[in-house]
């Protein structure tokens, strides 16, 4: 039997939400019929909005989603100006203030506090400079992801953004992959490195070299069925399959074919591609994609390049996470700035994209890691550049505990999450920052903080994972996490282990501080952290871990899931002004 969100796409789905979208807009926020939330909230992610959490009715998280976190010139500016203009809320947030853009780790952007009424006028103004939120969310192709410098590294072996431009203009508003039984997360990667994480995606393009004919063609092996959400994460699996830069929007035409045909539409749980690979195998998935969705003979995987891969991989070579300066194919630079937990405010945007003119072409690019790139400096810019007051804040050279935070957006606007995260993650950071001695060597550290299972943060894949989590602490029920170690990608892709459950969230940074001072104790010469954890059992690494009340103060505590605003004064859900119209006016309750 079809769930309920089944039924209502089959009401309305695709391009056809737009025209109730814009009706919505000019009548307001009331004229969503109350019993029809659900079912519209649900049909709006098509369009890129999701609906915030409980108390914050009314308000909508908006996502835009450039192929490969690609901004050309001028769709920075953009960003930055619509989120001064319509991003800001009835409350500030202590540490960023009000009106910023959030930096995902799938290169999306996202804004918060956006009104109903606003999303026409938003949709014009990002539409000036070809940009759009179709398909940011939903149930369909989302942005694509893949390395952040495609087009530019002098890594890479094919043309990636050729690849990915023509996917995102073949499948973005095609009504053939509209409605898919779940979202369909595709990367595409060209080069040695591994920075597009195809592991972790629906659909992976990896580079690879195939003989054909008699002569060696670069182009792209086939992964299928990686993703991380809830508790069943999985690495893509290799369907033996190889294709030419020509065949590829073939080959992924037919995945998404063969996705949308076979996928459970019963079940929303198991309605990821990765359960339809668990059932059939990928000796199935191949022949069913070679009889019934694709009119040539399928190549048999090429040789890849995996053993280079740098990107996550707990290794110290390559250009691993993009941050800093680096030389182009082209002999221009990109320089890599590191965005805390991805959060810029909106007068920062639009500064750097002053920067971005200034010093380079205009174009910027978000990475997976949440961080920005800007491109194309000539060598004779790179010292005024750096000199930039902005990249004070926003650095080339971060400390790596500043370089390795990710955070997800936690309870500050997502009803899925427990715990507050962006926030917390900046705490932790600095505070590890001044607290934590780390090996000389050690360069790159990641801290990934989800706020649940639903893993946006990406925390099965880093040096140290943290999710979300309740338990009690002096009688009283706080705020903790679950800590986990070992996650990376690389090579030997490996998901971290979660070691130790329902740390108070006060007691994670002195928990952190003891491990790595036991692992710069214990380690063997030039032993990695990563090899450091896979050398040893989860027991052992749980004595290592040692969670201990230190100088860090947290001011998240208490449960931030049952406030309307963590950072507000009165954050009581019923101290809540929403809903509101657009110009803030609070609107009358139905209670």
């Amino acid at each position: 039997m079809p769930t309920d969100v089944e039924e209502w796409k089959d009401e309305v789905y695709g391009t056809d939400i737009r025209d109730h979208m814009e009706r919505f807009a000019e009548e307001g926020w009331d004229a969503i019929p109350d019993d029809e939330h659900d079912a519209w909230f649900e049909r709006f992610k098509w369009y890129g909005l999701y609906h915030q959490r409980a108390g914050q009715e009314s308000y909508f998280m908006m996502r835009i989603g450039p192929p490969a976190g690609i901004l050309e010139p001028g769709q920075l500016r953009k960003i930055g100006e619509i989120a001064k203009k319509y991003s800001t809320g009835p409350a500030e947030n202590p540490v960023f203030g009000n009106g910023w853009a959030d930096f995902t780790t799938r290169q999306a952007i996202q804004l918060h506090w956006i009104n109903i009424e606003d999303v026409p006028d938003i949709w014009d103004e990002l539409e000036e400079v070809g940009l759009s939120t179709l398909q940011a969310c939903g149930d369909s192709w989302r942005n694509i992801v893949g390395c952040p410098v495609a087009g530019k590294d002098k890594h890479e072996h094919v043309d990636a953004i050729e690849t990915t431009h023509e996917l995102h203009d073949t499948f973005k508003g095609n009504s053939d992959y509209a409605n898919l039984p779940r979202k369909w997360k595709v990367s595409v990667t060209g080069c040695s490195e591994g920075c597009g994480q195809g592991d972790i995606n629906d659909l992976a393009f990896e580079p690879a070299t195939k003989e054909i004919d008699g002569e060696e063609v670069e182009g792209y092996n086939i992964r299928v069925g990686g993703g991380l959400s809830r508790n069943e994460p999985r690495l893509a699996r290799d369907i033996d399959v190889f294709v030419t830069p020509e065949q590829a929007t073939d080959v992924a035409g037919g995945m998404s074919g063969l996705f949308r045909d076979y996928g459970d539409r019963e079940n929303r749980y198991n309605a990821r591609i990765k359960f339809l690979v668990d059932e059939w195998g990928t000796e199935k998935m191949r022949d069913v994609l070679q009889e019934e969705y694709v009119d040539f003979e399928l190549h048999s995987a090429g040789e890849d390049y995996r053993d280079e891969y740098s990107y996550n991989a707990g290794v110290d070579h390559g250009h691993a996470d993009h941050v800093g300066v680096h030389e182009q194919a082209d002999g221009n630079y990109y320089v890599g700035l590191n965005v805390l937990v991805g959060r810029m405010g909106a007068d920062e945007v639009i500064e750097l994209a002053d920067i971005a003119d200034e010093y380079g072409s205009g174009e910027a690019r978000v990475t997976q890691r949440q961080n920005v790139i800007l491109t194309d400096v000539p060598e004779e810019n790179l010292d005024a550049l750096l000199e930039e007051p902005l990249l004070e804040d926003y650095e080339p050279d971060p400390h790596p505990f500043m370089r390795g935070s990710i955070a997800c957006t936690g309870t500050e606007f997502c009803s899925l999450s427990i715990v507050e995260t962006k926030n917390r993650q900046v705490r932790y950071a600095r505070w590890l920052k001044d607290n934590v001695e780390l090996p000389d060597d050690l360069e790159d550290f990641h801290v990934h903080l989800s706020g649940c299972t639903a893993s946006c943060a990406q925390p099965q894949i880093a040096d140290v994972s943290l999710r979300g989590m309740k338990t009690r602490k002096d009688g009283e029920p706080v705020e903790a996490l679950d800590i986990g170690l070992g996650g990376g990608l690389g090579e030997n892709p490996e998901f971290a282990s979660w070691v130790t459950e329902r740390v108070p969230a006060d007691e994670v940074p002195g928990a952190i501080k003891n491990l790595v001072a036991n692992y710069a104790e214990l380690r063997e010469d030039g032993e990695t952290f990563r090899e450091f954890v896979v050398d040893r059992d989860d027991e052992e690494l749980a004595e290592l871990v040692e969670p201990e009340e230190t100088s860090y103060d947290d001011p998240f505590m208490h449960n931030t899931k049952q406030t309307w605003y963590p950072y507000a004064e009165e954050d009581g859900l019923d101290d809540s002004p929403a809903p509101a119209t657009a110009d803030g006016e609070p609107l009358p309750s139905d209670d």
